[in-house]
């Protein structure tokens, strides 16, 4: 049947247009809904495809002015670190943090492949000493020599959060499942024990968008700190330096990002000597990580290796570098990318015939 014969012209006009504009709304919605698809799809693409042949070490120096501060440090094989810039900050601390000084920085390529986030602890220990610490610093690159940043004060941000009392050893990772960035670190409360806790950044990494949550409860409720999450084969693991009943570097694993890490009581340092700030990485093109971390007593740093994530073993025999670095973290990086780094920075490998234990 013809229905514009039975319905009069206005109306007819009427749901015309009606037809129109909810066909718009389905269609928009369809098309925003396979952009996302697409933008998805195409970041993943972009991250796996990218050849990484280097790595790049970004650490502080030390206690102190001067030394809390970001540098930079070359590796063409996961292996034998070189400094860059003369083992001198890439980065003022003082125009990017609120205290002068920044300690504990991580680095991570973001899920387009082509940005870059680097978090730190707001904290100068040569004028603040050890605390209160109130604030963490949010960089952000695509070129690895540019970068702009952001002071997050929890207690300013989050009033119900005002009796913190350390915000230490921030550091970010993608959650697939939400399409975000999420930041975690060591946060305690007045004399309370430290734990670890996350939030979610804002579209732009210039602030949190949600409320601090606790993301790992020791068994003992004991402090628990310097947290490093990676993903392997549909786990998270968890790595962590836990005190009380059961100390040293421990990891716990799950397979939710954040919740439900069970707890695993196996030490995994190689040493008997304090240690803390634990970061993990792959090597390029092979099934091996480097689990390594700071003797923080003894200025030096010890290097281990492992296939399944359990078992380790000691590599400081393989391990060069001519500097001496403090809490920091490893990312895999292309040839390209390192070449700019040098050409930024300056590079001269030097063969101390040392390990990082020099």
């Amino acid at each position: 049947m013809n229905y514009n014969s039975i319905i009069p012209t206005k109306k007819r006009n009427t749901y015309k247009w009606l037809g129109l504009f909810l066909a718009l709304n389905i269609l928009g919605s369809m098309s925003a809904q396979q952009l996302s698809k697409k933008k998805v799809s195409k970041s993943e693409m972009e991250t796996s495809n990218k050849k990484t042949s280097a790595y790049l070490f970004t650490y502080f120096s030390g206690n102190g002015k001067d030394k809390e501060a970001i540098r930079f440090a070359i590796s063409k094989d996961g292996y034998n670190f070189s400094a860059l810039n003369n083992n001198m900050p890439v980065i003022s601390s003082a125009q990017i943090s609120s205290t002068g000084g920044v300690r504990d920085p991580h680095i991570l390529r973001g899920a387009d492949g082509e940005t870059f986030y680097m978090v730190a602890t707001d904290m100068n220990t040569s004028k603040n000493g050890w605390g209160p610490t109130y604030a963490m610093v949010l960089l952000k690159s695509k070129d690895l020599v540019n970068w702009t940043s952001h002071v997050v004060n929890i207690p300013q941000n989050f009033p119900e959060l005002a009796t913190v009392s350390k915000i230490w050893a921030p550091q970010t990772i993608f959650d697939p499942e939400k399409g975000k960035y999420m930041i975690y670190w060591s946060m305690s409360f007045g004399d309370g024990p430290i734990k670890l806790y996350y939030a979610y950044t804002n579209p732009n990494f210039s602030g949190l968008a949600t409320t601090p949550k606790q993301l790992f409860f020791s068994p003992d409720d004991s402090t628990c700190l310097d947290g490093d999450i990676v993903f392997k084969e549909g786990k998270y693991h968890l790595f962590f330096k836990a005190t009380g009943m059961h100390p040293g570097i421990k990891q716990a694993v799950s397979d939710k990002l954040t919740e439900g890490y069970v707890f695993q009581d196996k030490r995994l340092e190689q040493t008997d000597q304090d240690v803390e700030g634990s970061g993990i990485y792959k090597l390029n093109n092979s099934d091996t990580w480097i689990l390594m971390y700071d003797l923080y007593r003894n200025g030096k740093y010890q290097f281990t290796k492992t296939k399944d994530l359990e078992h380790f073993t000691l590599i400081d025999q393989e391990v060069t570098m001519n500097f001496h670095p403090r809490h920091g973290t490893v990312m895999p990086i292309t040839a390209k990318e390192a070449k700019k780094l040098e050409s930024k920075w300056g590079y001269e490998k030097k063969d101390t015939g040392s390990t990082n234990s020099n």
